[in-house]
This record gives structure tokens, sequence and C-alpha cells, in this order.
């Protein structure tokens, strides 16, 4: 009898997440009027109120390779949820994969989507005077990206209608984001990034080692300016598949330029594993939630 009670007890709030799944208020819009699947974003909405809420953008982690991931579980859950709870309205994005085109196409996409929303504000009800962004993996990579070239053309591209509007941003959370692609194999990991193969290889279209320009267009360290705005990474220093240097040298980057920044380095972290969980959820929602608040005292 006992096993069976086991069974079916449940906390209210795991029950009630499971049997009511957060879902977007506007779904598959299309950020680039080209009609793909991988140009599309979901806007969540913030419960707790009826104006225009501050916008946080989520780009999911695949290495890359997915171009259609903006509403899996784990970008419910450990991104959107927290952050639409705090009163954040929440835009999950696709992006090009690195099968559909190479760097920069995707930081390309992501700056679309950014000027689609502000060029869409009143319509979404988003207050388009505070854009953070977040990603992990690929996605915190990528996120960094859109944070480094803040008020930078030179990665803006010329994806859809909305090319009068600012794609800057406001606050990053990086969660442990590749950014030097070159020091990846140097620093320890359990795959080699340097192969024809990999990852950060697929992306720039060739071998990192024998492409270094292209690697280093690709590195948001390289786009650091007094402009970049704040940034928060998280990183798990046991991470084998993007490797903890890779945040260590985006922090040192971003203290020389004198940018404010914080790296929360998680001991026992591994690539998500001990680094996904509540305590750093709630770091990455009081950054934003201090940055909205320094935005509208200024």
């Amino acid at each position: 009898m006992y096993k069976y009670l086991l069974i079916f007890i449940c906390s209210y709030s795991i029950c009630q997440e499971a049997v009511n799944p957060i879902e977007p208020t506007w779904k598959d819009l299309n950020y680039a009027g080209d009609g793909k699947s991988y140009h599309t974003l979901d806007i969540y909405s913030p419960t707790s109120s009826n104006n225009k809420s501050p916008l946080i953008l989520t780009i999911y982690g695949s290495a890359w390779k997915s171009n259609r991931s903006k509403a899996s579980k784990y970008i419910k859950k450990s991104l959107i949820k927290p952050l639409i709870d705090a009163g954040f309205a929440v835009a999950s994005i696709n992006h090009r994969s690195s099968t559909d085109a190479l760097f920069p196409a995707q930081i390309h996409d992501v700056k679309a989507a950014i000027r689609f929303l502000r060029g869409n504000a009143s319509e979404y009800k988003i207050d388009p005077s505070f854009v953070g962004v977040t990603g992990s993996s690929s996605g915190g990579h990528l996120a960094a990206m859109a944070g480094t070239t803040s008020h930078n053309k030179l990665m803006e591209g010329n994806i859809g209608s909305f090319l009068n509007y600012d794609s800057h941003v406001n606050a990053v959370v990086d969660w442990f984001g590749p950014t030097d692609f070159l020091l990846m194999d140097i620093c320890g990991s359990k795959m080699v990034h340097d192969a024809v193969n990999s990852p950060e290889s697929k992306l720039i279209g060739g071998a990192i080692q024998e492409n270094k320009e292209k690697a280093r267009a690709a590195n948001p360290i390289n786009y650091i300016s007094s402009k970049t705005p704040p940034f928060l990474i998280i990183h798990g220093m046991v991470d084998l598949t993007v490797p903890y240097c890779q945040s260590k040298v985006l922090k040192m980057a971003l203290e020389r330029a004198n940018i404010e920044s914080e790296l929360i380095s998680v001991r026992d972290g591994g690539h998500g594993k001990n680094v996904f969980i509540d305590k750093y959820k709630v770091e990455m929602v009081n950054f934003f939630l201090k940055n909205l608040k320094l935005k509208n005292e200024n």
C-alpha cells in the first residue's frame, strides 16, 4: 500500500508545474519576417502586472546545433520561470544553427530579435528601456556577444524590418558560455575543441586553430568597450565541456576595462550540474533586478 502512496504524493508546487507548465502569451512570432521557424520567438508575460514590463531575452544552449529549442523544458524551468515570477517579460528565441549558417549569423539573429521586440514593445507590453539577456553554454556565448557588442555596428547584421531600432542590452547573465575558443583545449576538456568537427570549429567553418581570425571574431572578449553593460557570469569549476577558464578570462578582460562584473565560481559545478540550482537562479534574478533599479534611478 505504501509504495503506491509514495508514487502519488508530491508537493503542491511540483504537481502544479507538471499539470500547468508555463506557456507563452505570444507564440512563434517571426522576428525576421521570412517565415523561417529558426527565426521565431515566444513571449512570456508576467502575471503580476498589466503594465509594460522590462524584458529579458533567453538563449538556449545546444553547441549551436539546434535551431528550434526555444521552448525546451530546461529553459522554461531554469531561466524563464524564475524571471517571469520576478516580474520580467521573457522572450525565448530560436536562432540559426551552425549547419544553417556560419557565425556571425547567430548573433545577427539575436540582435534582430531584440530590434523586433523594441519595435513592437507597445503591442507586447514591453518596456523597451530595459532589455537583459541570458543564456547557457552556447547560449551563454551569444548572450555575452550581445553584451560586448552593444552599441557596436560590426555585429548588427541586416535581419528583419526593424533596422532603425537599437539592439543594445542593459545587463548580461552568462551561464558557462565559451569565449576564447583557442584556449579551450589548453584549459582541459573531455572533448577536443581544436578538432575540425568540434562545435566551435563547425560554428566558424573550419578547425579553430587553422582559422584563428575567425575564432577571434567569435570571441566576445574582443568587443569589450566602455559601453559594455554589467555582467554576471556563473560557471562550474569542474566543467569538462566548456572549461572554467572561459569565464575566468572573460571576467579578467571585463575588469581590465573597468566594466562591472561578477564571476560566481561553483566549486563542485559541472556543465550545468550543481550550477542550474535555485541558489544561482536567485542570483540571476537579483542581478537583473539590481540593474533595473539602477537604470530607473538614473
